[in-house]
């Protein structure tokens, strides 16, 4: 299934039912009096949030979503059945935008949350209520109220408490499958990552009830530019702005012009071009590829460049497991700070 974290949603809410205008008519009952019961209401257009979604793929192929109009009201006062509300399943961290007025509407954060995102109409009245002294005959009803239209535009940001970050090609895809079950797709080339992987970490005994798990999510790798549009960049630094802790990945490469350090100023400088609130985010930073002969070897004076800038370099390798365990628990304890 693609991947889609966008998606343009009509809605059109049920119109409510026509009030009836009928008269009370039994043998022995002459003056029965008016007996036209009311329309029902309108259904709602109701946005759930489910957990077992992960991509907009699904509403991304439908055109207008409509909710039951009510049904009309009926002689001998019976009123009309309300119209069945339209329920459309949404995943975990999606934003419901009115396209109209550009207005962020709400966001569906909780499992089995329910938003209404279209009123149905109220079901007009029968011709009893017009019932006067003066007018004890009323031949008129009231339409039903049409039900709410709205254009929306539906987003997506994924859940997670810790956003892996780093240059195509650091070992976040790698890492992300050595600490979860996350099957991210691994491949030496730019941007294998095309879409966010989210990976369960647990940390401790959980089978006896010991150990903490969080949240960690593998976004596409970044380039200089990114927060401008550039590469895949700014489609996904928004799936980074809910995460608690950013986990960013440097390594050693024989790039002409890369630097571990200068790599991780320039992801600062795209998070900072983002969203600059995201610049305030406790954050780890870590080398990966300890298994590289050339990593190992070039990490103690790396360590000491980035503690002059007080910052603790980790050194870690996915594919050997050194220093994932450390990282994870230090991680851990970072959110629950």
């Amino acid at each position: 299934m693609r991947f889609v974290d966008e998606c343009p949603l009509t809605v059109q809410a049920g119109d409510g039912g026509r009030g009836c205008v009928a008269f009370r008519r039994e043998k022995y009952v002459p003056f029965g009096g008016p007996a036209g019961g009311d329309g029902g209401r309108g259904g709602d257009v109701v946005l759930v949030a489910d957990p077992g979604l992960g991509t907009l793929y699904d509403l991304s192929h439908l055109r207008v979503v409509r909710a039951e109009k009510g049904q009309d009201g009926q002689g001998k006062d019976c009123y009309g059945r309300s119209g069945r509300d339209a329920e459309v399943r949404v995943p975990l961290g999606t934003i419901v935008v009115d396209v109209g007025s550009g207005e962020a509407l709400f966001e569906l954060t909780r499992p089995g949350e329910r938003r209404v995102v279209a009123e149905g109409g109220k079901g007009g009245r029968g011709n009893k209520h017009f019932a006067t002294p003066v007018d004890r005959a009323p031949r008129r009803a009231e339409p039903g109220v049409p039900g709410q239209h709205r254009e929306l535009r539906l987003e997506l940001k994924v859940m997670a408490d810790v956003g892996l970050l780093g240059f195509p090609n650091v070992g976040k895809s790698t890492l992300i499958r050595a600490v979860s079950r996350a099957r991210p797709k691994v491949a030496d080339y730019p941007f294998t990552t095309l879409i966010p992987h989210l990976g369960v970490v647990s940390v401790g005994d959980s089978r006896r009830g010991l150990g903490r798990s969080f949240v960690i999510a593998d976004i596409p790798g970044l380039i200089p530019g990114a927060s401008e549009g550039t590469g895949l960049g700014i489609r996904f630094l928004k799936h980074v702005e809910r995460t608690r802790v950013l986990l960013h990945l440097v390594t050693v490469t024989d790039e002409p012009g890369r630097d571990p350090l200068a790599d991780y100023d320039q992801l600062r400088h795209e998070l900072g071009q983002f969203n600059p609130e995201m610049l305030r985010r406790p954050e780890v930073v870590a080398l990966t590829k300890a298994d590289v002969t050339e990593v190992r070897e070039q990490y103690p004076a790396l360590a000491e460049r980035f503690a002059e800038r007080g910052i603790a370099l980790r050194l870690v390798s996915a594919a050997s497991h050194d220093g994932l365990d450390d990282l994870m628990q230090e991680l851990l304890e970072t959110l629950l700070l």
